[in-house]
């Protein structure tokens, strides 16, 4: 079907009657070439936020925020992690403008009689409407995205609020994307990758969230399709509409998830998918600061740690000029950077940068001082490490946000650490273990690896024979026996067991690796006190398993480890197991009774 002809462009021959509100957002009837005219500030303000020229940008897309929803959504775009009151703005604007744009019945004779004889051109909803909804249903998807990096129960609920508001919307825009056949003859190609973005985007995000979180929010309306969504997000890349960076970054971002929350089945295969959609992407924006954000995530997976960090310098250099994104790339750079000097067991680097971090109070203050303690523990600073972790606990009651499992994880080690009077510091490697829930190993490199066998080694060696004695003296079906004191022992060397495996998978050494796992899971009765290292315990051994090519076996093992339940890190460990689980799935590895949950339709 061809599009209806339009008239030459002219924003004053909008109705300005019945199909206008208070607010003076207007109706939209404008036919797709008129619209894409229309648009062109918009894509320039593209091109100026993905060339680091973001005060234009935001000049831009700050004159028309008010009344038109692209500009408010690309307002919103810009400021995505600080964005929850744009993004509704963006949503509010685009809900009227869709209500204002649809066409109302006339039940004149003549009317209908027209409507015959034009039929073919009133098929599909107008433009106008689509491009609404479109971004009604981008505002949506963002906020819930926004949501669920909460990672508690309070934001699953709001986001899957938000989800399915965003499925609502999409549904229409899609089942019409397909009734026209030839998109653009009836859409403005921006449009067109709006509708190929927020849908591909809503695929894989759906395929990325476990059954745990999306039983939060039951009944969305959505069948997912991987393959369509990957496809659909190319697409948008290659038409090149106002979307197709943000596509670009959806793709990054899956890519990323999927590499660093299951690095020993997804990491190298992760590679190169990830450098074929850099390099599209900066074929049109080389010096963008995302992209060069995402090329040292992946040079971190490829355990080129030192590249990684050299171009998380580029990233942040990229923007030292550029005053609205200078701070949020300086704090996320701080963070990764000194992630890295950790996996290169430089304490003291890592230290000062979770130290500026801590300060800038952007991310969790408590996280960020308990990793500076554990630098200076782990370099020997007994005295400056306590005098750091003493603040941790005042740190967590004092801030504003929803506890994560991280600040509550830091905050049981530091409580742990004062009831002991910190003594038991002489048994713990705290920098190991915080790299350990953050699932780094797998980064780093096998010097640094090795120089961590040693540790844990020397580090085990002072409470091995203290902890042989007590297990000896006690029955495992009479694990409650033991003081609380004597629990803590076992705990702690239970731990650094739980690092010894966790490295020795990372060295890909599953054989030795398997060794601590048999200890640790003959002796779990004993380790209740702290309830999230049995699930990790079960992760480590489908490692395992899976390096030694018992595929099966490991399923088994991330089988047990889902259906631990009430811990801190229970939302994190159900996404490792689920995407795990789809590998499984996808190589034709199940267990005797079929899991019919691992169907992904919420309908």
């Amino acid at each position: 079907m061809t599009a209806p002809s339009t008239p030459t462009p002219d924003t004053n021959k909008l109705p300005n009657d019945n199909a206008n509100n208070a607010n003076g957002i207007r109706a939209n009837h404008l036919g797709p070439r008129e619209q894409e005219d229309l648009d062109q500030p918009i894509r320039q303000g593209t091109r100026f936020l993905f060339s680091n020229k973001f005060a234009k940008a935001k000049s831009l897309f700050q004159q028309k925020a008010d009344t038109e929803p692209l500009y408010a959504f690309g307002l919103a775009s810009m400021q995505f992690l600080k964005a929850m009151m744009l993004l509704t703005q963006a949503y509010t604007v685009a809900d009227t403008q869709a209500e204002l744009s649809e066409d109302k019945f006339d039940d004149t004779f003549s009317q209908q009689i027209q409507s015959l004889v034009v039929g073919s051109s009133k098929a599909f909803k107008s433009n106008g409407v689509m491009r609404a909804h479109t971004i009604k249903a981008e505002s949506c998807l963002l906020m819930g995205l926004l949501q669920l990096c909460q990672e508690n129960v309070a934001g699953y609920l709001k986001a899957g609020l938000n989800l399915r508001k965003a499925c609502s919307s999409y549904t229409l825009v899609w089942e019409e994307y397909q009734r026209i056949g030839d998109p653009l003859a009836w859409l403005d190609k921006n449009t067109v990758s709006g509708i190929q973005f927020g849908v591909g985007s809503m695929h894989l995000l759906l395929t990325l969230l476990p059954d745990k979180i999306l039983h939060q929010f039951a009944g969305l309306p959505w069948k997912v399709d991987k393959d369509l969504g990957m496809d659909l997000l190319k697409q948008s890349m290659a038409g090149q509409g106002t979307r197709a960076a943000f596509s670009a970054l959806m793709l990054l971002s899956y890519f990323s998830i999927l590499s660093s929350l299951v690095p020993s089945i997804y990491g190298q295969e992760s590679i190169q998918p990830t450098i074929d959609c850099l390099v599209a992407a900066q074929q049109s924006y080389p010096k963008s600061c995302f992209f060069l954000y995402y090329a040292a995530r992946i040079s971190r997976v490829a355990r080129n740690v030192s590249l990684s960090t050299q171009s998380f310098g580029m990233a942040s250099a990229s923007v030292r000029k550029a005053a609205w994104a200078e701070v949020a790339m300086k704090h996320t750079v701080a963070y990764e950077v000194g992630l890295n000097h950790a996996l290169q067991l430089d304490w003291d680097t890592s230290a000062a940068y979770f130290e500026q971090l801590g300060r800038a109070r952007d991310w969790s203050p408590a996280f960020c001082q308990y990793f500076v303690g554990a630098c200076h523990e782990m370099s020997g600073q007994r005295q400056e490490a306590i005098e750091v972790f003493d603040d941790v606990p005042v740190l967590v009651h004092h801030q504003h946000h929803r506890r994560s499992c991280l600040d509550n994880f830091v905050l049981l080690r530091v409580e742990q650490h004062q009831q002991a009077d910190y003594q038991d510091l002489d048994h713990r490697l705290p920098g190991l273990e915080l790299l350990l829930v953050l699932n780094a190993f797998s980064f780093m490199e096998e010097t640094y690896l090795d120089r961590c066998v040693t540790m844990i080694h020397e580090t085990s060696q002072l409470i091995n024979t203290a902890v042989l004695l007590l297990l000896d003296n006690t029955s495992a079906h009479h694990h409650e026996l033991l003081e609380p004191e004597a629990q803590s022992v076992v705990t702690r060397y239970a731990t650094l067991r739980l690092l010894n495996a966790a490295v020795h998978n990372a060295l890909g050494k599953y054989t030795q690796a398997q060794l601590d796992i048999q200890w640790l899971t003959a002796h779990q009765a004993y380790l209740r006190q702290e309830d999230w290292l049995i699930p990790f315990i079960y992760w480590e051994a489908g490692v395992a398993h899976w390096g030694l090519d018992d595929h099966r076996k490991s399923r088994e093992w991330w089988q047990q480890a889902l259906s631990c339940a009430n811990y801190d890190f229970e939302y994190r460990m159900a996404s490792r197991v689920h995407l795990a689980f789809d590998k499984c799935d996808a190589l034709g590895i199940h267990l005797d009774a079929p899991r019919h949950a691992r169907k992904r339709t919420q309908a």
